[in-house]
């Protein structure tokens, strides 16, 4: 932590990190090429190339201004920036233990996507891996989205809150709520491109993603402030995307995805606004057992590896 000297001056900065947010946001819809319409869809390429160099700019002006502030409040030493800001050193240790933590967290859907539906071929192979990266939505989901996200919300405004008077709880609790924000501008986009649908189950639509994008937020701060590694954060984040959100109800059902809409469904990973072209196939009961037993024996492991996994010499603090 910093000396209190340094607690009032950053705390002028503080009070503009929401600024973050508005700045990695409001390109989206400045220009032509980056503002979805309702005949062009955010997951149209030339919409994702262009978005991707805009947001690319923004980081790198949030960036600029974050080392400035730190570099006249604290330390004018690159290497200890880059430290706070999680960019340097890259510890490879650090970052396995954050996957396998998070992989804890989806031993079910983990067993449905390899085992039910077979998936280990493909990812012994590499093929889906190869696939996935070769289009425009995939680069967004799991290289670009993750990788512009963590270094703005955790890499950039958490070492800025650090370095004021707030509790470790509060700084992990309150920046995520920012990451939260910014998918909300997802609800105008969905109405855009979904006219038809009613008002009410769009809302509802844009605070559940509001809700589960804030849980991963505070799980992505703590295993950011506890590895004291932003590339930890980030592919967590990817694999996050990846999984999506586990099922929590119904039964597992054998299925072959076919088709383009099959490969379409692989490459947005989180999303599920179209429907998967699968061929279907009927399970045992048992299947559906062993999925829910692993489920909730992972996230046993998960609470119980929570703070061994994470831990690390380069924590940020000490928690």
């Amino acid at each position: 932590m910093a000396p209190t000297g340094v607690y009032h001056r950053v705390s002028n900065y503080i009070r503009g990190t929401p600024a973050y947010t508005i700045i990695y946001v409001l390109p989206f819809y400045l220009f032509p090429t980056t503002r979805p319409s309702p005949s062009l869809s955010r997951d149209a390429p030339s919409v994702i190339r262009a978005r991707i160099r805009v947001v690319g700019a923004s980081v790198i002006v949030s960036s600029i201004v974050t080392i400035y502030v730190l570099s006249i409040t604290v330390t004018p030493s690159a290497l200890e920036i880059f430290r706070l800001l999680g960019w340097y050193p890259i510890s490879v240790p650090e970052i396995a233990r954050s996957l396998l933590l998070t992989g804890l967290l989806f031993a079910g859907p983990l067993f449905e996507k390899g085992v039910v539906e077979s998936g280990w071929r493909e990812w012994i192979r590499g093929g889906s891996l190869h696939e996935t990266l070769s289009s425009w939505i995939g680069w967004r989901n799991f290289v670009a989205g993750p990788i512009t996200e963590e270094l703005v919300f955790r890499s950039l405004l958490i070492p800025l809150h650090l370095l004021t008077s707030m509790s470790p709880s509060q700084i992990i609790f309150l920046c995520p709520l920012y990451f939260g924000i910014a998918h909300i501008h997802h609800f105008y986009e969905f109405t855009l491109t979904h006219p038809h649908t009613l008002l009410v189950p769009a809302l509802v639509r844009s605070l559940i993603q509001f809700g589960y994008t804030t849980v991963f937020g505070w799980f992505a701060a703590f295993v950011f402030v506890r590895t004291g590694s932003v590339w930890a954060a980030v592919l967590v984040h990817s694999f996050c995307n990846w999984a999506g959100l586990p099922r929590v109800w119904g039964k597992v059902e054998g299925s072959a995805i076919i088709g383009p809409v099959g490969k379409e469904e692989r490459q947005r990973g989180k999303e599920d606004e179209d429907p998967v072209q699968v061929a279907d196939g009927k399970l045992g009961i048992m299947w559906t057992v062993a999925y829910y037993v692993l489920l909730f024996l992972g996230a046993g492991a998960f609470c119980k590896c929570l703070w061994r996994l994470t831990e690390s010499r380069r924590a940020l603090l000490k928690i």
